[in-house]
């Protein structure tokens, strides 16, 4: 990348993800001049912070919650001087022409009011992975909800006229990207690979079935808190 490329921060929100975290940071290693690793941690009890010191990342803590470490990321990357944030979770990692799709995406200056996401894959052989990542690729192209797990990638000057992420413990990739809107939402040419592990725990039929249940409660106005236990599994806390 030339030297007067616009700086790059990767905002990774992390929580208890010392198993999955150095594969991610690995696939982060690129020729890429002006890139800067940020993770943020919410009160892992494991080595989450210390793997990311160890990669040379520049660790923060936040109060947990989703949202809340995506803000406080992306608030310490603009600080630092970067003019684009690419927002990834940390048991995903960019695979594929990850980075010659983002540095494309950057250098077109009509991308300074667009975001970019890439296609998701799912760490799993499994025929039904293949399924659901069918079903997120559609999502994400007729209704503009790409999932957080897909990546994002935003000029950090547009990012903030949006207003950020909100301080959500669930629902803030979906907040963000409605207010970028389907038009402005661009599928790359590049891959994320992610975690299968919610999907073979609790079923590869229920699982989406779960995440659109949340889906549809938060657009008929559930507040994100109570959707918490629902799209985590638990039983609602009664009234």
């Amino acid at each position: 990348m030339a030297r007067n490329a616009p700086r790059l921060a990767v905002v990774i929100p992390a929580l208890n993800a010392a198993a999955c975290l150095p594969a991610t940071l690995a696939a982060l290693r690129a020729d890429w001049l002006a890139l800067e690793i940020f993770v943020v941690d919410g009160g892992s009890s494991d080595d989450t912070a210390g793997i990311a010191e160890r990669f040379g990342c520049r660790s923060l803590t936040s109060p947990a919650g989703r949202g809340r470490q995506l803000a406080a990321g992306a608030e310490a990357a603009i600080a630092s001087g970067a003019e684009w944030l690419f927002f990834l979770h940390a048991d995903s990692f960019p695979a594929g022409p990850w980075v010659e799709a983002l540095r494309s995406f950057i250098d077109d200056p009509a991308n300074r009011r667009r975001a970019g996401y890439l296609r998701l894959r799912f760490i799993s052989p499994a025929p039904q992975a293949r399924r659901v990542e069918r079903l997120a690729a559609w999502r994400a192209a007729w209704f503009g909800l790409p999932y957080g797990d897909q990546g994002m990638v935003i000029a950090a000057a547009f990012y903030q006229d949006l207003g950020g992420y909100p301080d959500w413990p669930l629902m803030e990739d979906v907040a963000l990207v409605r207010r970028i809107g389907r038009k402005r939402l661009f599928a790359l040419p590049a891959t994320v690979c992610t975690s299968a592990q919610r999907y073979e725990r609790e079923g590869w039929w229920r699982r989406p079935w779960r995440n659109l249940t949340c889906l549809g409660l938060y657009h008929l106005g559930v507040p994100p808190e109570r959707l918490v236990r629902r799209y985590e599994g638990r039983r609602s806390a009664p009234p």
